[in-house]
C-alpha cells in the first residue's frame, strides 16, 4: 500500500490593484467649484438683491416683504388652496380611474373623455375660464331639472323648480373658481396615476380574493390599493409639489387670498420687482422642500418589503428552508 502524498498548490501572488484614473471628475469638480463661488459672490456682493428689503424692513416700520401680514396671509391661502385642490384631485381621480377600468363601456368612455379634456387644456386657461363661468348663469342652485321649462309648460311663469340657489358671481369666483380649476384638472392626472398603480397588481390576486367570497369593493380596498400605493405614492408626491407651484396661476382669476398675488401687490406699491420675485422664490423653495422631505418618508414607508435588503433577507430565508432550516458555514463538512 503506497503512502498518500498531498501537494499544496502555490498561492497566487497578491493582486496589485491600480485605481482607475478619472481626470474628468477633477475637471468637473473644479468647474462646479468655480461656478458655485461665482454664484455665492453674486448673492453677497450685488446690492440689487436688497436682502434687507426681503428679510428686515421693506418700508419704515414694516417687516421684510417675506414676513408682512398680507404675504403671510397669502402663504396660508396657497397652502389651503393646495390641500383643497389635491383633495378634490385625489378623490375624484380614484373614482375616474375605477370608471376607466370598468367593463361598462359608458363609464369607461365618460372617464376617457374627462381625462382627455382636462389633460389637454392648460391650467392657466382653465383658471381664467372658471373665473368667468358666472357669466353663463345668474344663479346656481339645487332643484328640479329643466324647472323653468316645466313651469312654462304648465303656465307658471315665475316657477324655476329650485329649492336653494345662490348668485353665480358669489359662488364661482375667486378662491372657489381657482380651487375647482386646479382640482378638476388634477383629477385627470391622478386618475392616470391610480389606473397605472391598479394595473401593476397581478390580476390573479383579485381573482383569488373574489373566489374567497370578497366583494369587488373589499378587493380594491384590502388587496389592490395597499399594494398599488408603492406605485401611486411617488408620482402623487410629485403632483402635490407641482400643485404648490401651480397655485400661482390663480392670480389671474384673480384669487387675492394667494401668495403670488400678494407679492405682486407689494411690487406694484413699491415699484420694486426683483427682490419681490426672490421673496416668492424663497417661499416656494421652502414649501416644496418640506414636501420633498415628507415624500421621502412616505415612499420609504410604502416601499417596505420591496427594497434590495429585504429581498436579500427573503432569499436567505428561502435558502435556509432548502437547507433544512440551517445554512452550513463555509469550511464545515460532515
Amino acid at each position: 500500500m503506497s503512502d498518500e502524498t498531498t501537494t499544496e498548490r502555490a498561492r497566487p501572488e497578491a493582486i496589485k490593484a491600480v485605481p482607475v484614473r478619472r481626470p474628468g471628475r477633477w475637471v468637473a469638480l473644479g468647474v462646479i467649484a468655480i461656478l458655485t463661488a461665482m454664484f455665492v459672490h453674486l448673492l453677497v456682493t450685488n446690492d440689487r438683491f436688497r436682502w434687507s428689503f426681503i428679510f428686515l424692513e421693506y418700508q419704515d416700520g414694516k417687516r421684510g416683504v417675506m414676513f408682512t401680514e398680507p404675504v403671510l396671509e397669502g402663504l396660508r391661502g396657497t397652502i389651503l388652496l393646495t390641500v383643497s385642490s389635491m383633495a378634490i384631485g385625489i378623490g375624484l381621480g380614484i373614482v375616474i380611474a375605477i370608471m376607466r377600468l370598468s367593463s361598462n363601456r359608458i363609464l369607461s368612455s365618460v372617464a376617457f373623455v374627462y381625462t382627455w379634456f382636462f389633460r389637454a387644456v392648460p391650467r392657466l386657461v382653465l383658471a381664467v375660464l372658471f373665473g368667468n363661468l358666472n357669466i353663463l348663469w345668474e344663479r346656481i342652485g339645487f332643484g328640479l331639472p329643466f324647472g323653468t321649462q316645466i313651469g312654462k309648460l304648465f303656465g307658471l311663469d315665475g316657477f324655476d323648480g329650485q329649492f336653494y340657489s345662490i348668485k353665480a358671481s358669489d359662488l364661482i369666483a375667486g378662491f372657489v373658481a381657482g380651487m375647482l380649476a386646479l382640482g378638476l384638472s388634477e383629477a385627470a392626472y391622478m386618475a392616470e396615476i391610480v389606473r397605472a398603480g391598479i394595473q401593476s397588481i397581478d390580476e390573479g390576486q383579485s381573482e383569488a380574493a373574489v373566489a374567497l367570497g370578497m366583494s369587488r369593493g373589499q378587493v380594491l380596498r384590502r388587496i389592490v390599493l395597499p399594494q398599488a400605493m408603492r406605485v401611486i405614492v411617488p408620482p402623487t408626491g410629485n403632483e402635490i409639489i407641482a400643485m404648490v407651484k401651480d397655485t400661482s396661476l390663480v392670480a389671474f382669476v384673480p384669487v387675492t387670498f394667494e401668495l403670488w398675488f400678494q407679492l405682486q401687490q407689494v411690487s406694484a406699491r413699491t415699484f420694486v420687482v426683483l427682490p419681490v420675485i426672490v421673496a416668492a422664490l424663497i417661499w416656494y423653495l421652502i414649501l416644496c422642500t418640506v414636501l420633498m422631505v415628507a415624500q421621502y418618508f412616505v415612499e420609504r414607508h410604502f416601499s417596505k418589503g420591496y427594497g434590495a435588503a429585504d429581498k436579500a433577507k427573503q432569499r436567505l430565508r428561502d435558502i435556509q428552508v432548502e437547507q433544512g432550516g440551517r445554512i452550513t458555514p463555509t469550511g464545515e463538512g460532515t
